[in-house]
């Protein structure tokens, strides 16, 4: 009965429907016509969009400038509306000048990427420009180009660029009052110290910031001697295209892994394509600190060709990548009878952190923003003194340096490089102790396996690292107890101990191997509780740290073998500071022999280029610190005060 009554109930609401669908109205299809504005035979994307700007503050001009000898550079020139008579302030990058405006804001401020928002307040015109042969600019690129000489032979190099770049630019910007500043950090840094070489007249202040001035003995590729092999991935997204490149492709999350078990750095990039770059080849026949690496540090060029330009040569006392440079070049032009023109700058940031916030440093909490501060209290109003005749507040110190403990600027009328410092032996002393005393003997040993490298960072350390930045204050407890680093501290302060300078390792030490590195770091150790902020008691700071290559002991263009078993001296400078060890902490001071896998890992034994070391190179060693007779192995320290006092 159920069956019956719901087949016919199926039935006829089909038949409902089927008249439904007879009785719907047309759609209208035998009716449509298609008119020509429905057709479009070319693209959708016009060749030449503008994008209407009525509501802008400001006008873009994408411009192609040409330099001497024909070649344009694609140059992005941001003009406040109704400007007049505004100084300009140029940054020339292989980073994508487009780039810097990373919002199509109708405001300038907004439209500009961090660094430069206290830049775009109206009163400057920007000016960015990418160099020869990357993004938008025609040419051939070349990595840091050498100056025109030996290993330059065109007629044209990033200091005649610059030159010819700010001369178009004064020419053609009528809303400019004809004077530039230039400015820029790590690469585009080395651009500001390129074009100071040999300045343009219009190029009236300069402000290289974390620049790269010496490559191989402290900045971005090697230090002394020792390579930084994660920059790899930099040479892959620098060289492999014209824009940007891509990173070496990762078989491992962990970087550790990753460079240990691909032996050398050398097979780790020629594994990934790397013959095909001509600056990885020209970079891997250059190990040691021949004319190759010579004719390109900055520090003696500008020696040798000093300008008038007022130039404050900024630095990060924890720059992770470039701390070297300034510091150097600064150092260099004082010492040639140059320092009137020239600043010292350091300030508590990561590298190229003066361009973006600075309120802190990894742990290191500071008392207010201490980049933007810095950035409009010190720096606009000094480069608007030069650029557009505004009053200093304050003349601009020989040296300004933050006391990251006093958490305050310091300003120094004479601020000593570290050839002419007065140096205090910190002496290792038996039973892991550090004091002023010279100890009588004794020495201790550990045993450096390449198999098993310290790492620089507790693992994983993936490649896209966020505490790449603030590796260099990070708590070294995680490593104090490792069998192959040797730790040594002060008794307790009892009154502070205040260095400001360049420490200096000066280590005496045998190994078993005939190559090896030495890590040597100076650190500030808490009190083991601190009621205002846990976390850190205890905390072990880094305060300065470097690696020296043992090869190059006697020579950094000549390496040669370490003698086994025999004594040897390794004494070498660790980056400024300005620092006070206060009452309660202790000093501490950790040697080892690898920091993996920022660092390629030594062998150990002697090989001509370490960068392709075989499997069977790399060995044990058992590497003995002298602390007595046989040398006596110290951290000179540059004190001020207070040392006499304590141990």
């Amino acid at each position: 009965m159920k069956k019956t009554t719901l087949g016919a109930a199926l039935v006829s609401l089909a038949c409902l429907l089927s008249a439904a669908a007879f009785a719907m109205p047309p759609t209208g299809q035998e009716s449509a016509k298609v008119t020509p504005d429905m057709i479009q035979t070319g693209s959708d994307i016009p060749t030449d969009w503008k994008q209407p700007q009525g509501n802008f503050d400001y006008i873009k001009r994408d411009v192609m400038i040409p330099m001497r000898d024909g070649v344009k550079l694609h140059t992005v020139v941001l003009i406040p509306k109704g400007a007049h008579d505004l100084p300009m302030l140029l940054e020339r990058t292989p980073y994508k000048a487009s780039g810097m405006m990373p919002d199509n804001s109708p405001h300038m401020a907004d439209a500009v990427w961090s660094g430069d928002k206290d830049w775009a307040d109206g009163s400057y015109i920007l000016v960015w420009q990418d160099v020869r042969g990357k993004y938008g600019s025609e040419g051939n690129y070349i990595m840091t180009r050498p100056p025109m000489g030996p290993l330059n032979p065109t007629t044209t190099d990033d200091t005649t660029d610059a030159w010819d770049t700010i001369d178009w630019l004064v020419k053609n910007t009528k809303e400019s009052n004809g004077k530039v500043g230039m400015i820029g950090s790590s690469y585009d840094g080395w651009t500001v110290a390129m074009a100071l070489l040999h300045p343009h007249p219009a190029l009236k202040v300069a402000a290289p910031e974390s620049p790269m001035i010496d490559g191989w003995m402290g900045d971005d590729w090697y230090h002394y001697g020792a390579l930084r092999q994660v920059n790899l991935d930099y040479f892959s997204g620098q060289t492999s295209k014209k824009g940007e490149g891509e990173n070496i492709p990762r078989e491992s999350y962990d970087d550790y892994t990753n460079f240990l078990d691909a032996g050398s750095a050398g097979a780790y990039a020629e594994a990934n394509g790397f013959k095909q770059l001509p600056w990885w080849n020209r970079f891997a026949a250059h190990p040691a600190y021949d004319a190759f690496w010579q004719l390109q540090a900055l520090d003696k060029l500008l020696v040798a060709h000093p300008s008038s330009v007022p130039t404050m040569w900024l630095q990060g006392l924890w720059d992770q990548e470039d701390i070297y440079g300034a510091v150097h070049a600064w150092e260099a032009l004082k010492k040639a009878g140059h320092g009137a023109n020239n600043h010292l700058v350091m300030g508590p940031w990561w590298h190229s952190q003066i361009n973006r916030d600075g309120w802190n440093m990894g742990p290191l909490k500071w008392p207010g923003n201490t980049t933007a501060q810095f950035r409009q209290q010190v720096m606009i109003p000094w480069f608007n003194h030069y650029l557009r005749g505004t009053p200093l507040p304050k003349p601009l110190p020989e040296a300004m340096i933050y006391n990251a403990v006093g958490q305050h600027w310091d300003s120094f009328a004479n601020w000593k490089p570290a050839s002419e410092q007065s140096l205090t032996p910190l002496y290792l002393q038996a039973d892991m102790g550090l004091g002023l005393q010279q100890p009588a003997d004794g020495s201790d040993s550990y045993v450096s396996d390449p198999a098993k490298p310290v790492p620089y960072l507790p693992r994983p350390i993936p490649q896209k690292n966020d505490r790449w930045r603030t590796w260099l204050v990070h708590d070294q407890r995680f490593v104090a107890d490792r069998p192959d680093v040797l730790t040594y501290a002060t008794p307790v302060l009892t009154k502070a101990v205040t260095v400001q300078g360049a420490p200096i390792a000066d280590l005496f030490a045998s190994t078993t191997g005939t190559d090896g590195d030495f890590v040597v770091k100076l650190i500030d150790v808490y009190p083991g509780t601190d009621p205002s902020d846990p976390t850190m008691g205890g905390y072990q700071l880094p305060v300065s740290l470097d690696i020296f290559r043992g090869r190059y002991r006697k020579s950094f263009s000549d390496p040669s073998p370490i003698p086994a078993n025999q004594v040897q001296e390794y004494k070498f400078r660790l980056p400024t500071v300005n620092y006070e060890f206060k009452p309660g902490h202790r000093i501490m001071v950790q040697i080892q022999s690898s920091l993996f896998p920022l660092y390629d890992r030594n062998p150990q034994s002697y090989v001509p280029n370490i960068l392709f070391a075989k499997p069977a190179d790399y060995r044990k060693a058992t590497v003995t610190i002298e602390h007595g007779a046989a040398g006596r192995s110290a951290v000179l320290l540059p004190v001020i005060a207070g040392a006499t006092n304590n141990g």
